[in-house]
């Protein structure tokens, strides 16, 4: 409190007839999501997750024994490149497990950043209602979270409580003005200013929305590339919102609550179920929410999708077909056919189609969440493509290689080779996680076109006992590069 006293004398000498705001911004969030969590068992709370071991099948001890400055920047470097793997991901940053020792704040500082970062924001801030957020490191994750959310009074109050937690003083001067103090809050902004404690131009971002009049008349302050929430929110205060696409996907689940209409909202579902964020339903609710506003990009996109549910749910083959193949190329564009699948792969089994409408549906049953029970029966007379993914999703080496994308490398990697010695030594010293996303790792430099490294990494899902994860990995990316190939 000293440091403000003197902010506060220093203000009041400078600039006693700085002006107030006239009101304070109002915003609304959405409800997180229920979730799951388990009592942990011990003291450090970098083990914290919503997953328990018997939900994952992963041990306490995942991450326990690696390095963790080495481990944290895995997690920070890791970008999966297919949906099976971003669903791992999501599992092993949820995930109730031991951090490395001496390293678990750093390393629950990693699992936080990496779900924020993928747009996982309300299981992020789940994870840190569990452990709490008395330290200031979890305390900026937090408030930039409430910010997200539409929830600045939770951390305006705790930072008014225990100033301790938060050096940002940006954050300071906001929460002051939102208690209704503006001539106090426009007197520890001009102290901070001189005294260099706020960045200039967050300086004069402040000073606007404490007093809108001295932004009348004065040229629009240019939109920083990525702005803090707290940014986010002072511009969208001023009525200068600025638009959620170019920014990182975190900033995508402020456009859910439909406050930015329903176009934002299905675009920010869109780079959300992207992500591996978003449930296919949720998707589903928002395509189908109301009829398409006008034509073209991603209103064409909302016409095809709900036309095809329609045929589906009419049940005519002759119908369905046509359907099918205007929404399919739709969602392809879009790179969201795995939750196209694992919304509709069940019911296009049930049509009877033919040609290309075959082709879409056979493919969407191999991508969706039911991949070998929708496959063809054992024996069943098929292609040579259609084989090749019925091998895959049996788990069985393919007999022979198609003209589809990485085929021979995925081929490889089930063909029964152990995985590579380096990531068995790591696994024999304990070091489960970290070998688990090193196989992560390499399937993401083997989709780039490195065949050796795309059969390890499915060789180790497979050693590992990640049979799921390896069987579905490898038919989205077959499938999906198929795909934008064409």
């Amino acid at each position: 409190m000293r440091t403000e006293a003197l902010i506060l004398a220093l203000a009041l000498a400078l600039a006693p007839g700085l002006s107030q705001a006239q009101g304070v911004p109002s915003t609304r969030g959405a409800l997180p999501p229920q979730v799951d969590s388990a009592p942990l068992g011990e003291t450090d709370p970098g083990a914290v997750g919503l997953l328990s071991p018997r939900m994952t099948g992963l041990p306490a001890a995942l991450w326990q024994r690696s390095d963790g400055v080495a481990l944290e920047g895995l997690i920070g470097a890791i970008v999966p490149v297919v949906p099976a793997l971003q669903d791992l991901m999501h599992t092993l940053m949820l995930a109730e497990a031991l951090p490395p020792e001496g390293h678990g704040m750093a390393h629950l500082g990693a699992r936080l950043d990496w779900l924020i970062d993928n747009g996982a924001v309300d299981e992020a801030a789940a994870l840190l209602e569990i452990v709490g957020h008395d330290r200031p490191a979890l305390f900026a994750r937090w408030a930039d979270l409430a910010l997200l959310q539409g929830q600045p009074e939770s951390a305006c109050r705790t930072q008014a409580a225990e100033p301790r937690l938060s050096g940002d003083w940006s954050l300071r001067v906001f929460c002051i003005a939102r208690s209704g103090d503006w001539t106090r809050a426009a007197l520890v902004l001009q102290g901070a200013r001189t005294l260099g404690t706020i960045p200039e131009r967050r300086v004069d971002l402040l000073e606007r929305f404490l007093d809108p009049e001295l932004a009348e008349g004065a040229p629009p302050l240019l939109p920083p590339v990525r702005p803090t929430p707290l940014e986010f929110r002072l511009f969208e205060a001023l009525g200068e919102p600025l638009p959620t696409a170019p920014l990182p996907l975190a900033f995508s689940v402020l456009d859910l609550t439909g406050d930015n209409g329903w176009r934002a909202q299905i675009e920010a579902a869109e780079r959300l179920a992207r992500a591996g964020s978003l449930p296919a339903n949720r998707l589903l609710g928002l395509y189908t929410l109301r009829e398409p506003a006008a034509s073209g990009g991603v209103w064409d996109r909302v016409a095809a999708f709900q036309a095809f549910e329609a045929a589906l749910a009419r049940g005519r083959p002759d119908a369905v077909g046509p359907a099918l193949q205007r929404v399919w190329p739709q969602m392809a564009s879009a790179r969201l056919l795995v939750p196209f699948a694992e919304l509709f792969a069940t019911g296009l089994a049930a049509q009877r189609l033919e040609g290309r409408a075959a082709r879409m549906a056979q493919r969407a049953a191999f991508l969706s969440a039911d991949y070998e029970g929708l496959a063809p029966a054992a024996g069943a007379p098929t292609d040579a493509e259609t084989a090749f993914l019925a091998s895959l999703a049996r788990g069985k080496a393919p007999a022979s290689i198609p003209d589809l994308p990485h085929a021979e490398a995925v081929a490889a990697g089930f063909a029964g080779a152990p995985m590579p010695p380096v990531l068995a030594e790591q696994l024999a010293a304990g070091r489960l996680g970290e070998v688990i996303l090193r196989a992560v790792a390499l399937f993401s430099s083997g989709a780039e076109g490195n065949g050796a490294d795309l059969a390890d990494a499915l060789a180790t899902f497979r050693a590992l006992g990640l049979e799921d994860v390896a069987r579905r990995a490898a038919l989205q990316l077959v499938l999906l590069d198929a795909e934008r190939a064409l």
